[in-house]
């Protein structure tokens, strides 16, 4: 562990993913939380693997058409976003079922991400470090970006928090009440599609969704209101993140992979211990 911090301090690649990690626990915890009380984990599924196809064409437009402006993760931002909202329109307005719209959904994005990927010349190591994660390829201009994405997303949740409260524990009741239900729905998807950005230079499009779930729910065992899980799930990320960072420095593992393992085995362990412990009051009882 003394190794890993003496290489923070030596090395800008591993302060710049420390600060990535930091800036996607902040999301992370907020909008996770949000994620996990609405019960809509398959849609950010969706929206997480349909970056792909955004990441594919940024990559196609940079390497075959030499776009030098463009980055990769401006293309997860427009494909994200673009998912979030033909998921909440098709919803809302066609009257399709959910999963099945986010099915279609993952599947076109994922599809298109791969063609794009099969068109570029050479192997696109970047766009790889997208797909599966690798924390410490983050750049000071990616930086920049997440700042930018943190900075709406917590602005956005302060200005309209309870609204959100409403429409996760009771659409129907802030139906009646007048709000418009659909629209803040919306935003939320939104919300999420912007998290799933931030997450991916973390963790990748393969891993995203587990830590945007997983520290959720194991803060979820330990609260009582929302906003103390969205607190204690920031908190969590970071813990996790930290953690993985350190072993996967320590013995040469994939950052991302590290990061996730972990929040899993603490899922695990947490579920574990909270059934043992029912199961014993419940015999004392």
């Amino acid at each position: 562990m003394l190794d890993f911090f003496q290489a923070v301090i030596e090395y800008s690649f591993m302060r710049n993913g420390l600060l990535a990690g930091l800036l996607a626990a902040i999301a992370c915890g907020i909008i996770g939380s949000f994620v996990v009380t609405r019960r809509i984990t398959y849609v950010a599924g969706g929206i997480s693997h349909s970056v792909l196809g955004g990441l594919g064409i940024a990559g196609y437009l940079i390497t075959v058409h030499h776009w030098t402006g463009m980055k990769p993760l401006y293309g997860a931002v427009v494909a994200a976003l673009l998912a979030a909202v033909i998921i909440g329109w098709v919803t809302m307005r066609i009257q399709q079922r959910e999963d099945t719209v986010t099915g279609a959904i993952w599947a076109v994005g994922m599809a298109v991400g791969v063609l794009f990927i099969a068109l570029t010349p050479g192997y696109n190591q970047e766009l790889m470090s997208y797909l599966f994660g690798n924390i410490l390829m983050v750049s000071g201009s990616d930086l920049i970006v997440l700042v930018m994405l943190d900075l709406l997303i917590v602005g956005t949740v302060f200005l309209f928090y309870h609204r959100f409260v409403a429409v996760c524990f009771d659409p129907d009741f802030a139906r009646v009440r007048g709000l418009s239900v659909d629209w803040y729905y919306m935003l939320l998807l939104c919300l999420t599609a912007l998290t799933v950005v931030v997450l991916v230079t973390a963790v990748g499009v393969v891993m995203v969704i587990a830590l945007l779930t997983l520290p959720a729910a194991v803060a979820g065992c330990f609260t009582r209101t929302l906003r103390q899980m969205m607190v204690l799930s920031s908190v969590i990320v970071l813990f996790f993140v930290v953690v993985g960072l350190a072993v996967s420095y320590q013995f040469d593992l994939p950052a991302g992979a590290t990061i996730i393992l972990i929040a899993g085995l603490a899922y695990v362990l947490v579920l574990s211990t909270r059934a043992m412990l029912r199961k014993r009051i419940r015999q004392a009882g």
